[in-house]
């Protein structure tokens, strides 16, 4: 199977964690004296992971422009997840399931702030047409902060249809999207129940099939003349605009 790499310091840790079995090895920055990633080295260690201490100059070259921190690991790729592993998923969350779809982000580093929040909020999965979309590269996974190795990113087919089984098993669909006439302030629509929050691409918003695939259309209401906002600080809104209404996730 083919081999990936993954940078950073929080990815990377979030890969030891969740899933250091296919961990094949690690490399840190020979010079880097950083207490974070001699935490890392340690955990490696520990799990008889093969340790290697390289010049930066060579995480420069097999990060191709991305920022690793002085650290990057060499995994088995993971298997791609996609709508086949989509009921079972569905059927295990029950009435808590919370999907974040995006329609058509090519930008990796949405796609990885997406992750990240789609983590925080403990959603079900992130889904993202398998074309003209960003996937799971190297800046997208930096993005993310470990939020790739926690919630899973199912790339599909057919996003439409994907939607349509979405509906036929009984989530509802809410579509941010702040130019349409008839959107609803999000903070007036029941997000409780299974969900799925649906944006847009950046600038082009939803496709139209995706848009008429939505039970729902919401705004999230701005004090200023603003028209929208980065289609992953609206979906962090959503998420957690979602937790509050659920009564999840308060610390004491």
């Amino acid at each position: 199977m083919q081999d990936e790499w993954v940078l950073g310091i929080n990815p990377v840790q979030a890969v030891l964690a969740e899933g250091a079995a296919r961990v094949r090895e690690l490399w840190l920055a020979r010079e880097a004296g950083n207490a974070r990633l001699a935490a890392l080295e340690r955990l490696a260690r520990q799990q008889d992971i093969a340790v290697q201490l390289h010049p930066r100059a060579s995480l420069d070259r097999i990060a191709s422009g991305a920022r690793h921190q002085g650290v990057a690991a060499r995994c088995v790729a993971a298997p791609a997840a996609d709508e086949r592993s989509l009921a079972r998923r569905l059927a295990e969350a029950g009435d808590r399931a919370l999907l974040l779809v995006l329609d058509g982000v090519t930008d990796p580093h949405n796609l990885g702030a997406c992750l990240r929040s789609a983590a925080a909020a403990g959603a079900t999965a992130v889904i993202a047409p398998r074309d003209r979309a960003a996937g799971l590269t190297p800046v997208a996974r930096r993005a993310a902060a470990g939020g790739a190795e926690r919630v899973p990113l199912l790339q599909v087919t057919n996003l439409a249809r994907t939607l349509e089984m979405l509906r036929k098993a009984g989530v509802w669909l809410v579509g941010l999207d702040a130019a349409a006439p008839e959107a609803r302030p999000l903070y007036a629509i029941d997000l409780r129940g299974p969900l799925g929050l649906v944006l847009g691409a950046e600038g082009g918003g939803m496709r139209r099939l995706t848009r008429e695939a939505c039970d729902h259309l919401a705004r999230i209401p701005m004090a200023s003349a603003m028209e929208s906002l980065n289609v992953s600080v609206a979906a962090g809104i959503a998420l957690f605009e979602t937790l509050r209404q659920r009564g999840a996730g308060a610390q004491p």
